[in-house]
């Protein structure tokens, strides 16, 4: 078989540039780059993935598919050797390896031992087969009775090939449908054995493997990344102990107290069934119909209209736990936890522009963001913090730890850092993998064990029969994925797609003729539930009913409200205008607004002038009058600006606008620097390809003004040189991508040469009170400001520059 030929050396330039490219998924150069010899991998298996596809420039089979002679004995198919095992591979962080996710698939080996290794299959270099192992001669023809004939009913190659693929897809979730998944790893910091005796706790530095998928709430499978909406944050540990679940979201609170509201709340945001409108999206009428009527729903939406509802990557937002937990030591005593992801790289969110625009661009946004950080080596990682607090703590709050409408402030149980989860392996098969893995709020281990809080039962019970539903039967955690690491043995038996093939005649227990096996653990080992502490009246009638400090919907909500900066506050305010402005039903509309004067009359004012309300309503009544005097009354950790994160632009996208003509040495310095950082510079021209610079040095442009819009970046670089402004002026795409990342508050260096272009796009280096907008660095190409602009980045964005409405 033909073999690719060796690579050369690149200037360093060149080198810069491949890197950077090979960071990417979306675009790429014009021209596949040489087999360069290259440390870095992604640039590697760029430069050898172009190598091995140049090697099979046609289909040297396709003329012997025709003719009887030809169709009774086909050629062996046409292949060509990688220059090495990465350029197949399904993902670069392969390498990393965990208890769980194991090794690399063995070479041209459909290994079923062990780990995933099991079920990893590698075809280099072998032949096709049917499912039965039978090597199909011919792939490309059905068979039939003779040349011209009808195709035959024997030919249990093609029944079986469209059989399989007729039966691909299975139903989505019903909720989290559209999402996102790595493997990664959890280590415990310090041990936790006076408080817990779960596995992942027991010994500084302990590492669990961990498999965590992300996504959207209300949207189907297919819908978008940067949906306004509520993001699931769900972690897998593979403990040695067993699979234990943590389920969460990425807002510390819910929707709605009780499990038997939720069908309700999932078909009020859902597509209205009378037509299917609108996908993914909140804003409509039947949301805010059953929302309005809802006002234990207040804090909830706080939170929805807040910016935390359009993160700007699953790497920057925090995760919580939701309910209260409860943690279980060795002697049985039990405190409550409340469960917090913390991000690395800080806290940082989309504005609505920017969403709606790369929801068009890119509705893959926060899933290749998630999938290229990893391949690119710049791994996510979150903080794991605990809220632990004792029974007589939680009933001398001012509001009930049982509800899952209210959080705990910070400032009345600090949140203690226990460890750290990094994800540093993409998975090797998106359906296999992310969209077979089931969680369930029931999968806890010993040292974990569940509240009285009444959304967390109706969970318990759902998510073990929507994985039942979805995944054909009762055998779900027998796929690879779901599987624990630690040893199973039990008599559950048969079931849709068994495959456990369990020795002896016993399925029963207790039993004799198995020795009595297998044996429940006891207490020493197993699980046991946390007996109920006994209330003071020991006996209570069952009863449909919420304790009474349920009733105050509204104190949390103005908490969080209040906790906000002002431009926060001010994006909630336009959330909620755009969202009620899609109500058709006015009194729908306005039934809201009464509710929302129960938290802010000052949110309600600059609400309804958005929304042309002239004359205010009432507020709506309260469930509860009088509430008891909140402990905080602002906490300043509910505010995205609060963890900023360590100031690295690590995953950071950078443009760097070219075009025929500009200077290539100072581009070609910025892109090196921003690349020292682990940023991701992108040189964007009118086109992909080579640009010829004044100086002669060499650019290649791997994403144009039209296939990478402004509003993808996190950052903009103008450039210098003349001709090379003069072209870019002439091109329309160039101010929608200044006036986007301006618009955005996002940083921009303007080098001496572009200060026009950047004007006539409507740029300014002053903010609308007329200070120094500290996002926009103008001069002169220096290390200074290369540095400067570097830092600036860090902040993520410049809402100094923001107005509403927009001035450009």
């Amino acid at each position: 078989m033909p073999k690719p030929k060796k690579p050369s050396s690149p200037s360093s330039s060149k080198a810069d540039q491949a890197i950077a490219s090979a960071k990417n998924t979306d675009s790429g150069p014009s021209e596949g780059p040489a087999p360069l010899e290259l440390r870095d991998a992604a640039a590697k298996k760029m430069a050898e993935t172009q190598a091995v596809v140049a090697a099979i420039p046609f289909n040297a089979s396709k003329a012997s598919e025709h003719g009887f002679d030809n169709g009774i004995s086909p050629p062996a198919g046409q292949t060509a050797a990688p220059l090495s095992r990465m350029t197949t591979a399904s993902t670069l962080s392969e390498s990393y390896h965990a208890g769980k996710v194991g090794t690399v698939a063995p070479e041209g080996v459909n290994a079923t031992i062990g780990t995933l290794d099991r079920v990893r299959v590698d075809s280099g270099g072998q032949t096709l087969t049917t499912n039965q192992g039978v090597a199909i001669a011919d792939n490309q023809n059905s068979l039939k009775a003779g040349v011209r004939g009808p195709v035959l009913l024997e030919d249990f190659v093609l029944r079986e090939k469209l059989t399989h693929f007729d039966h691909e897809r299975i139903p989505e979730r019903i909720v989290h449908a559209r999402g996102s998944a790595a493997h990664g790893y959890f280590e415990c910091y310090a041990p936790l054995t006076e408080q817990t005796k779960a596995a992942p706790f027991q010994e500084a530095g302990k590492v669990t493997p961990v498999f965590v998928r992300f996504s959207t709430v209300a949207g189907e499978r297919g819908s978008k990344d940067t949906a306004r909406d509520v993001r699931g944050f769900a972690v897998k540990f593979y403990t040695d102990e067993g699979n234990w679940d943590l389920v969460g979201n990425n807002m510390p609170v819910f929707f709605i107290q009780d499990a038997m509201k939720f069908p309700d709340l999932v078909h009020a945001v859902k597509p209205e069934p009378h037509h299917g409108m609108p996908q993914a999206a909140s804003a409509h009428d039947t949301f805010w119909d059953f929302i309005s009527l809802m006002p234990e729903s207040t804090h909830m939406l706080m939170w929805v209209m807040s910016d935390r509802a359009i993160p700007r990557s699953y790497a920057t937002m925090q995760g919580f736990g939701v309910h209260s937990y409860r943690f279980v030591n060795d002697a049985g005593e039990s405190v409550f936890v409340k469960f917090h992801w913390e991000p690395k790289y800080g806290t940082h969110s989309l504005v609505w522009d920017e969403a709606v625009k790369i929801s068009g661009a890119d509705p893959d946004y926060h899933r290749r963001d998630l999938w290229e950080r990893i391949e690119s080596g710049v791994f996510p990682e979150w903080e794991l913090g605990v809220q632990i607090f004792t029974e007589e703590q939680a009933e001398a709050f001012s509001f009930d730890i049982l509800d899952a409408t209210k959080l705990i402030p910070e400032e009345l149980v600090p949140v203690q850092p226990v460890g750290r989860m990094v994800l540093n392996r993409n998975p090797d098969n998106f359906f296999a993998e992310t969209e077979q893995v089931a969680f369930c709020t029931a999968h806890v281990v010993p040292g974990i064990d569940f509240s009285n809080d009444p959304l967390l039962a109706g969970r318990i019970h759902s998510y073990v029969d929507t994985q039942i539903s979805r995944l054909g039967g009762p055998n779900f955690h027998e796929l690879p994925i779901n599987s624990p690491i630690a040893p199973v043995h039990n008599n559950q038996r048969d079931g849709m797609h068994r495959q456990a093939i369990p020795r002896g005649r016993v399925a029963y227990e207790p039993n004799s003729l198995g020795g009595g096996c297998p044996f429940q653990a006891g207490a020493a080992q197993g699980f046991v539930s946390v007996p109920a502490r006994l209330e003071a009246k020991e006996a209570q009638g069952k009863v449909r009913a919420k304790p009474e400090k349920f009733a105050d919907h509204y104190t949390q909500a103005t908490l969080f409200l209040d906790s906000q900066t002002e431009v926060e506050r001010a994006h909630i305010a336009a959330a909620f205008r755009f969202e009620l402005s899609k109500v058709t039903v006015p009194a729908i509309r306005e039934r809201m607004v009464a509710s929302l004067l129960n938290v802010s009359e000052e949110l309600v004012k600059t609400v309804a002038a958005g929304l042309g309300m002239a004359k205010l309503p009432a507020p709506l009544p309260k469930a509860l009058e009088t509430v008891e005097t909140p402990e905080v009354t602002v906490s300043a950790a509910l505010s995205l600006k609060a963890r900023p994160g360590d100031g690295s632009i690590a995953g950071r996208k950078v443009a760097l606008l070219v075009a025929d003509g500009v200077d290539g040495d100072s581009l070609l310095k910025i892109h090196a620097a921003l690349l020292a950082q682990d940023a991701v510079p992108r040189f964007v021209a009118p086109h992909i390809g080579r640009v010829a610079t004044s100086d002669g040095t060499e650019i290649e442009a791997d994403a144009s003004l039209e296939n990478e819009p402004g509003f993808l970046f996190d950052a903009l670089v103008l450039p210098n040189g003349k001709a090379g402004v003069d072209a870019l002026s002439k091109d329309g795409h160039t101010a929608e991508f200044i006036k986007d990342q301006y618009r955005h508050c996002k940083p921009i260096l303007v080098l001496s040469g572009s200060q026009t272009l950047f004007a006539q796009a409507g740029g300014s280096d002053l903010t609308p009170s007329g200070g120094q907008d500290p996002g926009i660095f103008l001069g002169p190409f220096r290390s200074s400001t290369v540095q400067a602009f570097i830092k600036g980045i860090g902040r993520h964005r410049h809402p100094e520059r923001e107005t509403d409405p927009p001035r450009v």
